[in-house]
């Protein structure tokens, strides 16, 4: 097995060595920062209970949909590589060490891609194996990651602590009781912040499945006594009110595109009962949508949540794959929007309001310069969000530096999301953002566009700055 690259000082940076010895003194500017990471996937209960991470394959492969996907696009079916979906009763998932096999295996196809690079990061700072791992030592490697995962110091409130992260976001259902963040945020001993994020995305969306069941459920609890359309908002504000006494900063949208639409009170409360006694059609089902994303802008006003947008996939491609294995297994594949003309009847009535934030993420990265920079660049409320899931990788998000700057300078964008359920990759993801704002900036300054002193200013407000001030913390 050869020896890992992951502990090379000059990883990622600039392979000039004039630039690169200026990207090297940028980045210990802000290497030692704490970690803020305003939008992700960790359950709370895990830093609550300080739970026991699983075996190597459960905490590293089987979960991970960036894994996954590459190992099967190889000929590997994920019936040998995760669970599948609680709906198929009686079935049973394969062996961990199986599983770590054959990830070991295909460790090669990894090679080039973010995930091969947080993963051997992992590997090496996290784990401590000082070599890459391969097909020949998959048994090895196995025994020596479970060996760590037994140490009493490798308890996720630890970690925490040795990642040196500072506030840690999570992503949580709207009627979610919030006591592991609560539990976290009484209790003396833990240092930092543990904050829920309102996701409403499966009470907006009338095509989900459970949508009018858990209308039901949301209306019951929290719509005061009121039915129809007017309960099922007072509800919602309600819940964002709950959400915002323990911590929330933000509100965040899974939406299939960006597009904003204002209705009277009346056909709003039209196409709610039209979807109530299921005969919403397709259009009826993106107005009600679009409407609600409007609802949302409103309620960020009233009540100060950051509002992020996360649009562009396509979820569950394959129906097989989902029927079997369930949501969030590799095969959301993005697509193309247009935000000049979704967002705007939302930007008309709430772009300038004071203190309203709007973060606009993508996964199209052809509108990063021909829309949201320009956006950014004129409303006071937009921001950039980082590059994100497909781009969250070394040369996606050096492209979006180059497509945006220039148009909305440094100080409209959101700061590095992880966007990640992987607990233990944190800190390999921050490192690599942080590596790649000082190849940006050292470019500038080796081209005598910014100062060295003005470029350690702005990675110090790129990497601590941004997402303090973007998401008012």
């Amino acid at each position: 097995m050869s020896q890992s690259i992951a502990a090379n000082p000059n990883r990622l940076l600039p392979a000039d060595p004039g630039t690169r010895s200026i990207a090297r003194d940028l980045l210990q500017r802000v290497q030692d920062l704490p970690i803020i990471s305003p939008h992700g996937h960790v359950d709370a209960a895990v830093i609550e209970r300080n739970t026991p991470f699983p075996d190597p394959a459960a905490l590293l492969v089987s979960p991970d949909h960036y894994v996954t996907r590459l190992i099967h696009a190889s000929g590997v079916p994920l019936d040998r590589l995760r669970q599948p979906a609680a709906s198929e009763a009686g079935s049973e998932g394969p062996d961990s060490r199986a599983v770590w096999r054959e990830f070991c295996k295909a460790w090669p196809l990894f090679e080039g891609t973010a995930s091969g690079y947080w993963l051997r990061t992992q590997f090496s700072s996290v784990f401590g194996l000082d070599r890459d791992i391969s097909a020949e030592t998959a048994d090895a490697s196995y025994d020596a990651i479970s060996a760590k995962l037994l140490e009493p110091g490798f308890r996720p409130r630890q970690l925490f602590k040795d990642f040196n992260i500072e506030v840690l976001a999570t992503t949580d259902d709207p009627l979610d009781d919030l006591a592991s963040h609560r539990a976290i945020a009484e209790d003396p001993t833990f240092h930092g912040r543990v904050l829920p994020t309102f996701r409403p995305d499966a009470y907006l969306n009338i095509a989900h499945p459970a949508w009018s069941a858990n209308v039901d459920r949301l209306i019951a609890a929290a719509g005061d006594g009121g039915t129809g359309y007017a309960g099922y908002l007072t509800a919602l504000e309600n819940r964002r009110r709950y959400f915002v006494e323990h911590g929330a900063v933000s509100a965040d949208h899974g939406v299939r595109t960006p597009a904003t639409l204002k209705l009277d009170d009346a056909d709003a409360a039209r196409l709610f009962d039209r979807a109530r006694s299921g005969e919403a059609t397709a259009q009826d089902r993106d107005a009600f949508e679009a409407h609600m994303m409007y609802q949302m802008a409103r309620m960020s006003v009233a009540d100060g949540l950051v509002m992020t947008i996360h649009p562009g996939s396509y979820r569950n491609h394959h129906e097989q794959t989902f029927e079997k294995f369930g949501p969030d297994t590799g095969h959301d594949i993005p697509f193309a929007v247009n935000y000049t003309e979704a967002i705007r009847p939302l930007l008309q009535d709430f772009g300038t309001a004071e203190d309203f934030h709007l973060v606009l993420f993508t996964l199209d990265e052809t509108v990063f310069s021909r829309e949201l920079a320009p956006l950014a660049g004129f409303y006071p409320s937009v921001y950039l969000g980082a590059p994100w899931w497909f781009l969250d990788a070394p040369d996606a998000m050096l492209r979006f530096r180059s497509a945006v700057t220039e148009t909305a300078g440094f100080s409209r964008s959101s700061g590095f999301i992880d966007d990640t359920r992987a607990f233990c990759s944190i800190p390999a993801r921050h490192d690599a953002s942080r590596r790649i704002e000082a190849s940006f900036l050292a470019r500038l300054v080796a081209e005598h566009r910014v100062s060295e002193e003005r470029a350690h200013e702005l990675i110090v407000d790129i990497v601590d700055g941004s997402p303090r001030r973007v998401f008012k913390l």
